[in-house]
């Protein structure tokens, strides 16, 4: 896909579960003022919103028919409405994270999500976290970023995100390595970084390491776009 030239600055932050690309996009978008777009968010409010419609998730067909059915919106903060509802206070839970593990891989769902991803991005001024925003979504976004960490690393932030926030915390190493391996060897979209991204082990650094050699990028590649953009 070839974007307007004169769009805005596109940033797009790809990588595994557990590598802590919501925080960071989140902060790189302040620290610009940039629009920030988690399509982690739009995969599962998906899933949960087709879940409810009675629709069978592990069917193609099904899920290319309420796709083609179902309206699309956003409200004032971003969340993705679907038939006019917003899901988003039910998508951090695992119930939600199985279905999505389930629609995200079927290609009607990955086609109708990549439209409406693309659209929220066309005008630019965006930082867009995902899997595929670099190769699929946005192939000629202006800052293309890698964020990976060991399994280990990985396994044992999800571990504590979920303790603190009281959930189970059980087989997370398992349930990691099983989306690793989903996304990884998927047909349609494989969590792959593009040959042209800026790859970040996130291991070792802290959140704002880990910002401050985003924010480098972008005054490093995004050229003219980048402009007048305080990067801090």
């Amino acid at each position: 896909m070839n974007a307007p030239k004169d769009r805005g600055l596109v940033i797009a932050i790809d990588g595994p579960s557990g590598v802590g690309k919501t925080t960071v996009s989140r902060r790189v978008a302040e620290r610009l003022g940039l629009r920030y777009v988690d399509t982690g968010a739009m995969y599962r409010s998906l899933a949960v919103a087709a879940n409810d419609a009675g629709i069978d998730v592990e069917s193609d067909g099904a899920l290319r028919a309420y796709c083609a059915r179902v309206s699309v919106g956003y409200d004032a903060s971003g969340n993705m409405l679907l038939g006019g509802v917003d899901y988003s206070g039910r998508i951090r839970t695992e119930e939600a994270g199985a279905l999505a593990s389930i629609t995200s891989a079927k290609t009607p769902v990955r086609d109708f999500l990549v439209a409406c991803q693309r659209r929220l991005g066309e005008g630019g001024g965006v930082v867009m976290e995902g899997r595929d925003i670099g190769t699929v979504v946005f192939p000629d976004a202006d800052v293309k970023i890698f964020l990976d960490a060991s399994h280990d690393v990985r396994a044992g932030r999800r571990g504590k995100e979920l303790a603190d926030k009281g959930g189970p915390s059980t087989d997370v190493s398992r349930k990691i390595a099983e989306r690793d391996r989903r996304d990884t060897e998927r047909k349609n979209s494989p969590l792959v970084a593009a040959p042209d991204a800026v790859v970040i082990d996130t291991g070792s650094l802290g959140i704002d390491g880990v910002v401050a050699r985003v924010l480098e990028a972008v005054r490093g590649r995004a050229g003219k776009a980048a402009r007048g953009v305080d990067n801090g």
